[in-house]
Formats: structure tokens, sequence, C-alpha cells
């Protein structure tokens, strides 16, 4: 390929679309115009488009050599975001606020060139990839400072030997030589020190230093925050003397950087040190630099002497305040598109290995090159290290990246058949080395070896091609560089787990599997573990009850349970094996508030994954999870052989009793048992953390005296009064912590013993701070109680109760509590119960810093708390229950989940509603009054109870405030779908809402057209066009504002998108994130099915993760393309509060988000699981506290308005959200309150007594309320801000807004401790440079110049759209073009409806098209594109018809290449589509109608569909049709390999007997064949009797009946399939 080859870039520039200030006009030497602009108050940085102001046509030649921008430094006081850190001293434990603040996500690429022959054609095109992945990247608030981009590729030898030439230097020894690559201190006099210390550091070991290159850049072309921080750049020159082959030379310099890394931690220069490579092989040139001016600020990567066989480019997008210069990548070898979610594990656990490693090939220098981690880098950078450690000690890189982040090979089909000798690989290195897991696309090189492998669930775009001139190409989209399609001559993608590895010094490309069965075979893996791992036999459950029933009571008492907990928990487990569903929120006081006794666990919130990384779907894709687990030794990773294997493996984390004895009587394991009890004969004082130091240091001994297994056991005989249990969950902490810092903890495994733990939120923490497994013997105990009881026993007789033996009662809980145990690692998106323990996934809220540092090092506690006597105190109240001389003879009920006299105090309670009643009903101000008055005098129940108002100036009269129909503006309310309530009550909310000219939420689940056109009809407050509802006016519309896009996709159709003036991205739902919507089968009626394209009585539960959302820069792209569709809409995203949310956030505002939502985890939940409701999620005063002070500081907060939700009530919370930052202020449950709903907490079983919540007709015809009960009462709350300003002094809420100057502690004294500490809450980073009003006002983010707007313009296609007409257009289409027919679907749907238009648009696109192409479209939009499409094709669309097929003579052949990415037709609700080529991942996921014929997909294919039919002419991957509903599936079995890939959960499979079956397979493939040309389609076609019998065809029991599936006589032949298939 000749330079010039390279010249046709579309090099892309954007305006922000708002405001532009021209900065640049320059003519080009071709006679093309460019315009760069830069929004000033727009500060965000998008992918940019160059418009050619002279030829008006898209494409400009555009050399590598003469691009040039003219940058403006934007004159902004800009904090000064660079953080100090102090100098590195070995941890103690990761820290999570460490971990959160560094998250990253990006685009990815290597070109490497197969005959290894270098060259610099090679660099030009990787920085041209970069160029084109701009959009992967996000910049800074000054528009212009990237988040890093950077490339890695051989030493340019010849370039620096002619640079030595010109210095009088020798030409290097390329054997000997190493370069360093080094980020120096700017001011002179430390660079100076900073120089001498390497250079005596290489002198000592040896080596001979032949040089400093001060590296040649122009700073002109890097952005203003990046300016502040640019270091000084310098090549160091090495030569090793002593060491003869290449891997000791890099050995030696490994260590020479370690030292030098230890050494500069102690100077005050320390962290502005950073060895970007340095080794004699590869080096990486980087920096915060935006791609596309990489090679201008580095000009070595302009000369032609600069060449290289191979590149890895790599671009970044970080969600955190200021990147960093060393956190651009690649690193030393990765370059790595993703985020680890187990990081803080991960960390921990390397540091734990550091004793334990050694390796011959160190020579005895191990002590040097520790430590193998740092908390204060990026995830990316520590896989880097832990990589780099096992390459430098002798694997190789393929190697290495099998043993950290492995595939998901347990009960893979082709593996456990084809390849044995790999699981076998994995199972060895399972028990030693935890994977580092997460969504990852990692790219790797060591200089001889280049590769790239992805992570086990397929979570990052991956795709590949081969040309004709033998040059591989690995990128995270097609379309980053021209290519003539006729050379290309193969085409893929990476699956979830694969691998694709080239040799460059032999020049084979080892695809996957010969890359894992080269490695599998280099020893007997297969051997050692057949000889020395050891499975535990399951062992029966106990068959009686141990002790008598007064016993077990007077334990239960003792160790904290309540009536609630056996009865509603561990029964209901027990009898049907799944953990209880409950309804509504979380309304109890945080158990630090609270004025009740609260076990351990409480104090503690699982995390949960948000928009950095996704949730799994545990239901649908629960076999890339395992809950197994290895107890023993761990080795010594560095070196293989038998004696690591010798472990034990557990199937689950849960024993029975039976199962703990095997595990007692093992010999290798040298179990020791260490009771947990403390003594409080001496008084309380100072007992617990005695005793905690007396169990450590007993733990300490029998580790170093060769027990590899403790076992925490609180079991005693006879309980005594005087020596209580400590708490479990405190006790493995601490001894968990202890190990870590003595550095023994990799020589055993700890299991806790114990009566605390029935829930599955309580295994997970357990096994979170340590535990590798757990025996809970008093829920078993409460299980074989329970099954022998009377009652139990009359129920299941009389048929009442499905009929379990008592063993199956114990099997039951065990199941109910490792599904929740699933599902609790797939919030994080953690998929192997191995990765999770240790790992730390919580936040706590109320424990002081001397229990956290003892037990639970690391995790973020920011109000502190309780103190250790404070503990020992609370965990005594229980223990003294079972010894009152007045013990009841029945356990207690603490009211801890349903509301109940006496019991717990809950926020929403029947006297609230009652008193709220009253006063909307009658239009009463007074008893308003005393509803306030109700609220003013509860127990604190939320954090922002212990907070109020100071004013600085004096009350004015509430006349001066601004009006109450001005602030109730600022009101929403929460996304409650239709379906968990009522059509009456959906109408009447969004009817009220638009009187008073706020907002309501239309929730999940779509919306009815007939509710978008105001009511005209009215006559004495009924409508014949909604006949259900009372009190309406003339003039009411029922639309609901803000149109809500989840995760199901239910109902989002283009006409949904178009009708609405804000569209919703629910993340996450304050009640239960991290998981989707929950709607019970009961509550699918006919008319809700037909809103969601669903069946009726089937249930709906949504993914937890979008589908479309893995990572920052996919919100972003799913950002962009409801902008596209509407570009009248706001954009909001809904967050949950947790730590880190800030972080988080600014990725949101980057992404171009217009709203940003923070729900606090109290918000309510039409159904979903209690250990959801009661454990995830934090308050929202510290969410929108750190989201709020986060954007300010990354100067983002102008860009978006901030929304918070969670536990409204009344002005006063207004008012302190508001002091907190909010502009805007959602009520959810409150708002069901003032219209009708009565708190019975039943939502979930469709029985609401006043039909707020229920779909059955007789209960809705119940329902009370009216829209003016919700207008009344949203007045009353603006009443009651306006009479709060009045006192305070204020006129209206701008002037509040942020200010939390006005706030101050309440003097009051809570029960259990007086440690809390609210600076946090009322600590001030400053107020945004705009009023909150202006920032509401501020018109809604553009996405720029796009194609369709091209199209747009054209008068043939507008006309076309105004009068129906067929209009057919030809364009070319590139991959920075994303989001294409969107606005043009739009545009038609809002003008026709998803069916009304009548004429044809027919577009053909010519390219490489950007994600999400052809997404929503209608019908009467053919689209056909001729070259190749990224993710996302189709998503959502309607109608209409797209037909994608190769370009003509490719090199490949068609059904072999993969022509669509990831998850095409996601949501899509209707239309055809026909894909000539393969397509990735989870293709036609959620598609509800469409029709598709495609050649082959990857995993997942048709997973949670509920409707339409997709042909596969093809190979499939793994787990198809998982969670299909509905719809049919005819996939092409050509090798018989089909029956095992597929998900057998529900559907049946079964040959094509139907006549109507086989007439509409064969109809869509003459379809496709006609349409696409398709070869694969003709020769099926030609020999149809030949290919009919090898189709399976896949059916949900909802379309069994049906013509297509089931004609009478063939029944009989159906069941043998099943049967052979079985």
């Amino acid at each position: 390929m000749s330079a010039q080859s390279v010249s046709p870039i579309p090099q892309i520039l954007y305006s922000n679309g708002q405001s532009p200030k021209q900065t640049s006009i320059f003519a080009n030497n071709r006679g093309v115009l460019f315009v760069d602009f830069v929004g000033l108050c727009s500060r965000s940085k998008r992918t940019r488009r160059i418009l050619g102001a002279s030829t008006g046509q898209r494409l400009h030649n555009l050399s590598a050599k003469n691009w040039s921008s003219v940058s403006a430094v934007l004159d902004l006081q800009l904090t000064d975001s660079a953080s100090e850190e102090s100098p590195y001293s070995p941890p103690k434990v990761a820290n999570l606020n460490d971990i959160i603040s560094e998250r990253g996500a990006c685009g990815v690429g290597f070109i490497a060139n197969l005959e290894n022959r270098s060259s610099h054609h090679i660099i030009n095109d990787a920085l041209t990839a970069l160029g084109c992945m701009e959009h992967r990247g996000g910049c800074s608030a000054d528009n212009d400072s990237g988040d890093g981009s950077g490339v890695m590729t051989s030493i340019p030898w010849d370039l620096f030997n002619n640079w030595g030439n010109k210095q009088g230097i020798a030409s290097f020894d390329k054997l000997r030589t190493g370069v360093g690559m080094v980020f120096l201190p700017k001011d002179d006099d430390l660079l100076k020190e900073a120089k001498s210390v390497i250079v005596n550091i290489f002198r000592q070991e040896g080596l001979e230093v032949l040089g400093w290159r001060p590296v040649p850049v122009d700073t002109s072309v890097v952005g203003y925050y990046a300016r502040e921080t640019i270091p000084n750049i310098q090549q160091i020159f090495v030569r090793v003397v002593k060491e003869e082959n290449v891997d000791d030379i890099e050995r030696e310099l490994y260590i020479c950087r370690k030292l030098i890394e230890r050494a500069a931690n102690s100077e005050i220069w320390g962290n502005e040190l950073y060895f970007c490579s340095l080794s004699n092989q590869t080096i990486v040139y980087k920096g915060m630099l935006r791609s596309e001016v990489l090679g201008r600020f580095y000009s070595d990567l302009q000369n032609d002497l600069y060449i290289s066989p191979f590149a890895i480019y790599h671009r970044r997008y970080s969600t955190n305040t200021s990147p960093r210069w060393p956190l651009a990548q690649p690193m030393r070898f990765l370059g790595h598109n993703g985020e680890i979610n187990t990081i803080q594990g991960n960390l921990n656990w390397m540091q734990s290995r550091e004793t334990s490693l050694k390796s011959s090939v160190w020579r005895g220098r191990e002590n040097e090159i520790r430590p193998y981690g740092n908390p204060k880098a990026s995830d990316s950078a520590n896989l880097d290290s832990a990589a780099e450690l096992l390459i430098r000690s002798g694997r190789t890189p393929e190697e290495t990246l099998m043993i950290l982040v492995p595939e998901a090979y347990k009960n893979h089909p082709t593996l456990m058949i084809k390849y044995p000798e790999v699981v076998d690989f994995y199972d060895y290195y399972k028990g030693q080395m935890e994977a580092w897991d997460g969504p990852a696309l990692l790219l790797f090189s060591d200089g001889k070896t280049v590769g790239a492998c992805l992570d086990r669930n397929g979570l990052r775009p991956a795709r590949y091609w081969r040309t004709i001139d033998n040059v591989v190409y690995v990128a995270s989209e097609v379309g980053v560089l021209p290519m003539e399609e006729s050379k290309v001559i193969a085409k893929g993608r990476l699956g979830p787990g694969m691998m694709i590895a080239v040799d460059l010094r032999s020049g084979q490309v080892y695809e996957n599997m010969d890359v894992k069965k080269r490695i599998a075979s280099l020893n007997p893996y297969g051997k050692w573990v057949t000889e020395n791992l050891r499975s535990l036999k399951p062992v029966n459950f106990l068959s009686a009850t141990v002790t008598d029933n007064e016993s077990i009571l007077r334990r239960q008492q003792a160790y904290g349970y309540s009536s609630e907990d056996v009865q509603m928990v561990i029964e209901n487990m027990a009898a049907q094996g799944k953990e209880p569903t409950f309804c509504m929120g979380d309304d109890i006081p945080l158990a630090i508030l609270s004025q009740k006794s609260h076990m351990l666990y409480d104090y503690f919130k699982q995390r949960f994954a948000q928009v950095t990384n996704p949730a799994i779907d545990p239901l649908r894709e629960g076999l890339v999870m395992s809950l197994e687990v290895n107890i023993g030794k761990r080795g010594n990773i560095l070196e293989v052989g038998p004696e690591n294997a010798s472990q034990v493996i557990l199937s689950s984390p849960v024993l029975n009793e039976g199962e703990l004895e095997l595990l007692l009587k093992d010999p290798y394991l040298k179990p020791k048992v260490l009771p947990t009890f403390f003594d409080i004969r001496k008084g309380v004082d100072g007992s617990l953390e005695k005793t905690i130091n007396k169990l450590c240091e007993a733990a300490d001994d029998a580790v170093r005296s060769g027990s590899q297994l403790l076992i925490l056991s609180d079991r005693s005989d006879e309980l005594e009064p005087t020596r209580p249990a400590i708490p479990i969950l405190l006790a493995v902490g601490a001894v968990h912590q202890h190990l870590i810092q003595n550095g023994l903890r990799m020589r055993a495994s700890i299991i806790a013993d114990t009566a605390q733990c029935f829930s599955t939120h309580q295994f997970a923490c357990l096994i979170g701070y340590g535990a590798s497994a757990i025996c809970p013997y008093l829920a078993l105990e409460t299980c074989r109680q329970w099954r022998l009881s009377n009652k139990t026993v009359n129920l299941m007789r009389n048929g009442k109760m499905p009929t379990v033996t008592i063993e199956q009662a114990q099997k039951n809980f065990c199941k109910a509590v490792k599904s929740g145990l699933l599902k609790i690692l797939s919030k994080m998106g953690i998929s192997l119960l191995s990765s999770y323990c240790g790992a730390q996934i919580f936040e706590i809220y109320g424990l002081g810093k001397e229990i956290v540092d003892l037990a639970f090092c690391g995790s973020v506690s920011s109000i502190g708390g309780l103190t250790l006597d404070e503990l020992a105190r609370e965990t005594l109240s229980f223990w003294v229950k079972a010894f009152s001389e007045d013990t009841a003879k029945r356990l207690e009920n603490f009211g801890f989940i349903q509301f109940r006299p006496g019991g717990e105090y809950h926020g929403n309670n029947p006297e609230m509603s009652k008193l709220l009643h009253k006063a909307v009903r009658q239009k009463s101000e007074s008893a308003y009054s005393v509803y306030q008055q109700h609220l003013a005098n509860r127990p604190v129940n939320v954090l922002r109870d212990l907070i109020e108002f100071k004013s600085d100036r004096s009350p004015i009269p509430v006349g001066k405030v601004e009006s109450a129909s001005s602030i109730v503006q600022r009101f929403c309310t929460g996304g409650m779908s239709l379906g968990a309530i009522s059509r009456e009550t959906h109408e009447a909310i969004a009817i009220a809402m638009n009187r008073l000219g706020g907002k309501s939420n239309s929730g999940e689940g779509g919306e009815d057209p007939i509710r978008w056109s105001p009511l005209t009809d009215v006559v004495d407050g009924y409508s014949p066009t909604l006949p259900h509802l009372k009190g309406l006016q003339n003039g009411d519309t029922a639309t609901s504002a803000i149109k809500q896009v989840a995760s199901g996709r239910f109902g989002v159709t283009p006409t949904f998108l178009v009708n609405a003036d804000q569209l919703e991205i629910k993340i996450a739902q304050g009640a239960k994130p991290g998981e989707g919507g929950q709607l019970p089968g009961k509550k699918v009626s006919a008319y809700i099915a037909r809103l969601r394209n669903s069946k009726p009585g089937v249930p709906l539960i949504s993914p937890p993760p979008h589908h479309d959302i893995y990572s920052i820069e996919d919100l972003a792209q799913l950002i962009f393309d409801l902008h596209q569709v509407n570009p009248k809409a706001k954009v909001s995203v809904k967050l949950v509060s947790e730590a880190g949310i800030g972080t988080v956030a600014s990725g949101v505002a980057k992404g171009n988000a217009d709203v940003i939502q923070i729900s606090g985890h109290d918000g309510g939940t039409g159904a979903s699981p209690i250990s959801s409701i009661k454990h995830a999620g934090g308050p929202w005063e510290l969410g929108l506290t750190e989201t709020h002070q986060t954007l300010i500081q990354n100067g983002l907060r102008e860009r978006v308005l901030l929304r918070v939700d969670g536990g409204f009530k009344s002005g006063v919370d207004v008012l302190l959200a508001a002091a907190m930052g909010a502009d805007e202020y959602g009520f959810g449950s409150v708002a069901m309150i003032a219209t009708g709903c009565v708190m019975a907490r039943i939502c979930h079983t469709n029985n609401c007594p006043v039909g707020v919540a229920s779909q059955r007709e007789e209960l809705r015809a119940r329902f009370p309320g009216v829209p003016g009960d919700l207008v009344n009462f949203f007045l009353y709350v603006a009443e009651e801000v306006r009479g709060i300003l009045a006192q305070l002094g204020y006129e209206k809420l701008d002037d509040i807004i942020g200010r939390t100057d006005l706030l101050r502690p309440r003097d009051i004294s809570l029960m259990k401790t007086q440690h809390l500490d609210l600076s946090y809450i009322l600590s001030n980073v400053g107020l945004p440079k705009w009023s909150s009003t202006k920032i509401r006002h501020q018109d809604v983010h553009s996405n720029g110049p796009v194609l369709d707007d091209v199209l747009l313009s054209e008068p043939e296609i507008s006309d076309a759209i105004q009068n129906e007409k067929v209009v057919s257009k030809s364009i070319k289409i590139y991959n920075v073009d994303r989001a294409v027919c969107g606005r043009i679907a739009g545009v038609v749907a809002k003008k026709y409806g998803d069916t009304g238009f009548a004429g044809q648009l027919n577009i053909t696109f010519m390219g490489s098209a950007g994600q999400s192409f052809a997404c929503f479209l209608t019908p009467g939009m053919n689209i056909r594109l001729v070259g190749e499409a990224n993710d996302y094709v189709g998503k959502g669309m309607a109608g209409g018809e797209l037909v994608i097929t190769p370009v003509e003579n490719t090199g490949f052949s068609p059904e072999d290449a993969t022509i669509v990415g990831n998850t095409c037709l996601y949501g899509a609700t209707g239309g055809q589509v026909f894909v000539r080529g393969k397509a990735g991942e989870r293709f036609a996921v959620r598609n509800s109608l469409a029709q598709a014929v495609v050649e082959g997909t990857g995993d997942h294919c048709c997973e949670y569909m509920t409707g339409g039919c997709v042909v596969v002419l093809g190979k499939v991957g793994r787990n198809v049709a998982a969670g299909m509903t509905g719809g049919l599936a005819y996939i092409l079995d050509e090798d018989d390999t089909l029956i095992p890939k597929v998900n057998k959960e529900i559907v049946k499979i079964q040959r094509v007997v139907a006549a109507v079956g086989q007439m509409q397979l064969k109809n869509l493939i003459e379809a496709h064949v006609e349409k696409t040309g398709s070869g694969k389609g003709s020769s099926i076609l030609k020999e149809w009797d030949k290919y009919l019998p090898l189709f399976w065809q896949l059916v949900p029991p909802s379309e069994e009946d049906t013509p297509e599936a089931c004609s009478d006589f063939e029944k009989t032949t159906a069941e043998q399939v099943t049967l052979q298939s079985a």
C-alpha cells in the first residue's frame, strides 16, 4: 500500500451545536475549506466532522501529512484538578475510593504484517484508524484534552540510529539495547534529580547508559487541561552487558524499572516519573491527547524512518475527573478496552501473593520487584502489571491471558467434546488465580507475538480482517481504514472468550482453539488435576431436627432472627426454592439511624454495575456464571507443578452439616476450628476488640503450623449469658485482613460455620469479605423445624401448599440461596464466585473507622458510625433476649419488612396516608399542615433528618417569593410502568402533571397512542375517550412528558419516541439497582401485552443490563440514537446512588446527556426480591452531593440538569435537595398515595384493594383518585417551599440551589451512636456558573451535523415524506456516520405514526456504516447497505426493510464473513432484515415482531425474543433461544451440532413439519436470495428436499398451537425428536 492510498480519509469534525464560536478557517492545499467549531458553553467533546465548504461533497482527500487545525485555548477559570498524591508506601489493601475514581473505556485495535516486514504505512494506518475512533473517546471540559490515546510498536532502530549518528553516538546494538520512553518532571531541578536517580540505578545494576534523547513534540496541539500536566518526555538508551537471551534482557530491564519506581516513591517528584515502556522489543508513544492529534504531537510518528511490523493503537474514554498522562494506553503489554469489576479483590489477592511468589528465573530477586499492584492506578494498569509479572517470569502472553481472563469453559459444548485438554488447563488454574472479571477486549504484544482476546461474556466489540498482502487487522469497529474490499480475504469477529494471535517471527495466525490447544498441551494438566484436585462429595441433608423447639427458639433469639426472617425469608425459600418477592421500597430507617437492633450485615449495601460496565443477566446468560470454589492452599503461581492442584473443589459455597464434617476429616487440609465468642464478665468495653485480636493470633498460629482451612464457628452446645457470639462477618473480615497483612492469606481458606446467616445478602457479605464457604446450621435447622411443624404438615395434607420432604425443604433453601448469590454477583457484572470472594463489593453505612480498619479495610464508609464497643452492645441486645426471665414463647416481629404497630418506623405508614388523603381530597390547608406536623415529628428516618437550615438573611413576606405555579414545574413523578400500576392511576397522574406543567414518567412498557392528544369531549368530568377516569377537564392530556427506554425495550417504538418531551434511559432503579424491572404474569393483561408486544399471562423480567450499554461509550451511543430520532427531546439518564456515582455521572455528562437523575435506595417497586429492596443502593443525599460536586470540579455541571428522587414527601425534602444541588425533584410513592394508594404492600399479587396497582377489572373499578387530588398535593408542597424560602429570606429556588452553606447538623441524639459524620454532605466546592433556571432552559444538546440531515435536505426526499411518494437515492457512508436513518424515521413517525406512511423511501448506502445503522426504521423505508456494519443494526426498528450485503467481487466467501456487529434488532417491533453474511453476539435479542434472515450468528441468538421470526442459514453460538417466550426460529444444522447449543429451559426443538411453517421458511429464504443474491440461500432452494430436513424449528410454549408450529398429524414425530435431543 502506498502512502497515497491512505489519503482518502474522511477526517471528521463536529460542531457542538450550541452557539459555536468559530475559531479557525483556513484553506488546505486541495482547495477544501475546513471549519472547526469550538462551542464555548456546551463543553463536551464529540466526534468532529469537517465540512467541505468548497466542494459540497462529504468526502475530502486529505493525506495524513497535511492535517492541521488551530486549537483555541479557552479562557475559563479552570480549577486545578491535578490531585496531589503522597509518595507510595506498600498498601494495606486496595481502597475502593481509589478504585472508583479511575474508570475507563475505549476504542482499540492492532495491525500486524504477517511477513514481519516493517513499514511506515502500518504507523500511518494506526493513526488513521485512531482518528476514525474519535467518537469512542471522551474529552475534558475544555473540549480539547483527550482522555488519552497512544500506539505501541516495535522499536524504530533506524530512526534512533539516525538521531544517534547526528549526536556522535555509535549505532545501537539492537540485540542488547533497551529503550525507555519516560515521562519526567517538568521542573528543571526536579528533572535533574530524577534523571540522576534513574542513571544511578542502571549503573548499580551494571547496565551501560548510552544517552538521553528528548522526544520531539509539538505542544501547540495539546488541550488546555492536558497542557497543565504535560510531562517532560525523554527516551533513555541503555545497554545490557551481562545477559545473552532476549528474555533475560527484558527481565533485567524490568528489575531496573521496578527499582527506579521504588526509589522514586520516596521523592517529592515521585508521582511525576513514569515509564511508558522500557524494553528491547517494544515502545509506547502515548499521552493525554485526542487521537487525531497524536501523530502531530509526536513528530517521530510522522518520520518515514519510523517503521514497525505491527502497531497496537488505543483511544481512551475515561469517566474520571482528570485523566492523567500515565493512564493513557496502551500500557506496557496491553491495550484494554473495558472495565475490571473485581479489581478490589484482584488487588488484595495479588498483594497476598507477594510473599509466596518465587521463580528460579528471578535468581532470588523476587523482593525487588514488589509490589505487583497499585490501587491508585487504573484497573487496566493493574491488569497490565499482573500480566507483565507472569510474562517476565517466563509465560507466553497467550498463556498469561488464559490464566488472568479465562473463558466460560464449564458446560461448553465444543470444548468439552473436542478439546478436553483446554478444560484441564482452566481447571488447573482456577484455584490459583481468581479471574480478572469484567467486559474486556485486550490487545497484547511482547514484540514477538501480537494478539487480542475477549472476556468470557463477549461484552466488547472486536472485528478482524486479513488482506491479500498478508496484513491482519483487529479493531473495535469496522470501517476505521479505507480498504479495497477485493483485497480482503477473510473477515471475522472475536466471540466470548476467544483469542487470536499472530506470531510475528513465523508469520502464523493462530485462531482461537489453535492458540489454546498449543498452550494447554505444554504440561500434563489433566493428569495433575485428576491426581490432586479432590471434589467434595455431596452429603444428604439431615432428616430430623437436632435440638428441641425451645432451644431452637433460644438460638434464633440470641443470634438476631425475627419472625419475619423465619416466616417471610427462610420458610418461603424452603417451600418454593426461590427468594421471596415483595413490593414498595425500603422505607425504614438506615440501620445506624434505627432505634431497633440490627444485625451487622444491615450496615452493608451491595454495590452494582451502572454504565461503566454491565450487570449480567443471570436468568438468560447464567451459562457464563459459576459458584464453584476451591478450598486449600494456593501455590506459587510462577511455578507449574502437580502440587499446585492439591485443593478441594466445592460445587457451591453453601455447605450442610455433613459436608462440613467431611472437610473436617480431610487429611491434607489439616482443618482448625476457631470458636468465635467474646467474654463480657469484666464488662463490655474493650471485650470485643481483645477477643478479635486473640482470634487473629490464633488464626495466624494455625496457618503457620500448616493448617490450610480455618473454620470460624459460633456453634456451642450450651449458650452462656456472658459469652455472646462475635458477629460472624466481623470475625471473618478481621481474620481475612489479618492474614493478608501478614502475607499468610494464600496458605489457607476460611469457612464460616454459623447461626448468623440465612439470607442471600448475608451469604454474599461473608464471601465478599473473605469466606470461601458457609455452613448455615441454624437456618437449616429452622427449615427442618418448619417442615415438621403441625401447621406445615396440615397445609400440605390439605393441598394448600405443595408437598416437600424434609430433605427437599433444605435443598430448596440452598437452591434459593445459590440463585440469590448468582443474582448478587450479576448485579456487579461478576460471573465467578471465585472472583467475588474477598472482592469487597459493598459500601458501609454506619460503621466507624475503627471497625472498618479492623475488618473491612478498603471499603467506603462515608458517614462514619459505630465504634467496636457500640457494636458489642448492639450484639449483646440480641443475646440477652435468650436468657431473660420473660423471654417470649415466640420470636419477636421487628417490623423491618411489613409495617406493624410497635414495630420499626416506616416512612410510608397508614397514618401518613390517611392524613394526606384528607388534605388533598378536602382541599384543606389545615389538614395539610397536620400532615406536615406528622412528618416533622417522625423519628429520624433518613440522613436528611439530621440536617436543618440556617440562614444568613432576615425573613421576607411570602408575597415576594416566586409563585407556586413556577415551582411545580420542577416536579416530576417516578417512572412507574403501566402494568405495575393500573391504567387509571397512570393516566390520572399524567393528567395532573400536565395541568401543573410538571412531568410524569411513562415507566417501562410503552404508552397507548390514544393518550397523546388533548381531550375535547369532556362533559361533567367524564370523557368517552378515557371512559374509566373521572374529574377530567377539556384540554387535559394523558401523555407522559418523560418516556422511558428501559432494558427490556417494551413498548419502545419510533412513534413513542417522537412523542416525548424527554426520553429517560433507565440504567438502574432505586429499589433494586443492578436488576431489571419485573412484571408478574398475572398482571400482563391483554391490554398490557398489546402495548408491550408480548404474550398475555407470560411474566416479564427485563434484563439487568441494556444490551446496548456495556460501557460508557455505548451509553453515549444510545444517547446519540435518541437525540437522532427525536432532536427536540432532552435525554435523561437515571442512575442510583452509590459511592463512585460522581465519576459515572461525569462520563454520562461527557456522553452528551441533558439530564441526570439520581435515585435513592428507598424508591418504590411493583415487584422485586426482598433482599434487593433492602440491601442495594445508597441514600440519595450522598449520591446527589457526590454527583453535583464532581460535575462542578470537572466543569460539566452547567451541561446537565440534575434531578433527584427517592422518598420525597414534602417541601422540606425539596429544599434540602435543592441546597445539595438538585434542579428538579421526583415524587414516586407519595404521588400514588395522593391518588388513592393505601400502602397495602401487595402490588406484586395483583390484588390491590383500591385498584391502584392491579390489572383486575373489578378492582380497578374501585380506583378512588381524580387528577385534581394530585394537583392539590403538589400545590401544597410548592406553597410549603415558598413559606420556607420566605423564612430563609430568599426570593427564588435558584438562589439556594447548591448552597450547602445554608445547612447545618441538627442537634439530635441518636440511640446507637454519636459518631456520625455529615461533613461530606455539608461540604462545598463552589457553585455552577449558570443559574439553575438557565441550566434547565438551555437547548437540547445536539448531535451536530449528521448524514440524515444531508438526506432530509434533498428536495425529492422531503417531498416524498410530505406527500407519500416513492423516491430512490444512493449515498456513501463511513463508520463515523452513526445512527443513520434514525432521524428520517423520526420525521416519518412524527407525521404518520408507526404504520401510516404510504410512500416509499428506497435508500442505498455504500461503505462501512457506523453503530446503530438503520435504527428505529418505520414502514415505507427500504434501506440497503452495500458494505458492512457495526453494532446495533436495526435497533428498535418498527417496519420497513433492511438489506445488508457485501460489495461485488469480494476476496472472501460472504457466508463465512461477519458483516454486521453485535446486538442487532435489539427491541425491534416490526420490519424485515436480510443479511448476507454472519452476525455477532445476541442477534435479535428482545425482538418482538421483526423477521430476519442471516447466515450465521454468535452466542445468545434470539435471547428473550417475544415475537417475530428468525432464520439462520448457518452456524450459531451457544445458548440459543435463552428466555425466548414468543416468535419462531428456524436454524440450519448441517453437521448436527445445534442441539447442545440450545437453551432448553423454555423452547421445544422440532423439525419443520407443519406445511405452514415450511412455507414461511421457504418464502423468507426466497426473499433473502432475491434481495441479497445469497449463494448459500440459492443452493438451499435448489436442493430444497435435501435441506428442509436439516432445519430445526425452535418453538416456545406460546407458539405451540400456531399453524406454523403445529399440524395435528406430526404431534408424534415432534415428541420423538425432543426425546432424541434430550
